[in-house]
């Protein structure tokens, strides 16, 4: 069955080299599961931190549900990850000795259930950027001559 992606971080892949991606489960309360399916959710500048053996997701904004009650959920709250404890561990160890982050790329649902799809990426310096940028530019150039020599 497919997934249905919600919302996809496209400023992870123009700051961060992306190198090893993984799936998990969110921990959600109450209302947040509507509020993902309306679609309005941000992850633009949400990372993961990793606490006694466990993963939590930081800085992601699920917005209050429009037809909630007085048990809607707080917007920008840590949630828990659901991971095996040896992806965890391997992650932890990654981002504690190599200086990797984990950040998350995008946000689907997978019958019925919300899951994050996370990586293990390296920031990219500036000049980093213009040299992925000069390289998109020189190859959009390139197919566009094909194209008219076609």
């Amino acid at each position: 069955m497919a997934s249905k992606v919600i919302v996809f971080n496209r400023k992870a892949y123009h700051d961060y080299f992306v190198e090893d991606d993984y799936e998990a489960g969110l921990v959600l309360q109450g209302t947040e599961i509507k509020s993902i399916r309306k679609g309005s959710i941000q992850i633009k500048d949400a990372y993961i931190s990793f606490v006694d053996g466990e993963a939590f997701i930081k800085e992601m904004y699920i917005p209050k549900y429009d037809f909630g009650n007085i048990h809607n959920h707080d917007e920008t709250r840590e949630r828990k990850l659901l991971m095996h404890a040896h992806e965890i561990k391997k992650l932890h160890q990654k981002v504690k000795v190599q200086g990797y982050t984990v950040i998350p790329i995008d946000v689907h649902l997978h019958k019925g259930n919300a899951k994050v799809k996370i990586a293990l990426a390296r920031g990219k310096h500036l000049y980093d950027k213009r040299h992925v940028e000069k390289e998109k530019t020189a190859q959009r150039s390139i197919e566009k001559a094909i194209k008219r020599a076609v």
